[in-house]
């Protein structure tokens, strides 16, 4: 059985299809999307030259998706990052967008881990809901592996108020170097 824990290799051929190397068979872009979702790392390279190719079939699952009227990024944001590539923030974005979504997988773990001790867990259909919320958020940050393990780390809330402090400070400091070098271009 293959590692689960390696990318998934898979080949683009010259014909522009890609070959699943575990499976030994061809996969098509949405394959790819669900091996993503299911928390698997995925490396496309392309056979004959051995480029890596997975940066660009990310942003073309991500355009399709777009296209399709699933829209995640707002038109400012998507306006923002291609000015990023035309500015000297360009060096900064993609730390911040790092970072954004470590902020965002960390709070989300914090609110799942509320949710089972709030009065609405006995509400019907919360589970649906719970459910719901953490296939989202599975899908949005990378497949994270077990929200239970992670929240079982977490600090007490008097931690929490420190992190979340530590967390605006950094966001803080983010957006003014942001601001001067929007001010410099």
């Amino acid at each position: 059985m293959a590692d689960k824990t390696a990318p998934l290799l898979i080949k683009r051929y010259a014909s522009r299809r890609l070959y699943n190397t575990e499976t030994s068979d061809y996969v098509t872009l949405d394959d790819v999307a669900t091996f993503i979702r299911a928390g698997r790392e995925v490396q496309i390279v392309d056979l004959k030259s051995g480029d890596d190719l997975t940066r660009q079939y990310l942003l073309q699952i991500i355009a399709e998706h777009e296209s399709r009227g699933e829209n995640v990024l707002p038109t400012d944001v998507l306006t923002d990052l291609v000015r990023s590539y035309t500015s000297q923030a360009q060096s900064v974005v993609p730390q911040f967008l790092a970072m954004s979504f470590d902020m965002l997988r960390d709070g989300q773990s914090k609110v799942m881990e509320n949710l089972g001790t709030t009065p609405m867990s006995n509400m019907p259909g919360f589970d649906a809901m719970k459910a719901q919320q953490e296939a989202f958020m599975k899908a949005m940050t990378g497949g994270l592996a077990n929200w239970g393990a992670q929240a079982a780390s977490e600090p007490d809330s008097d931690s929490e108020a420190s992190d979340l402090d530590e967390i605006k400070a950094q966001l803080a400091a983010m957006q003014d170097k942001l601001s001067k070098m929007g001010k410099t271009s």
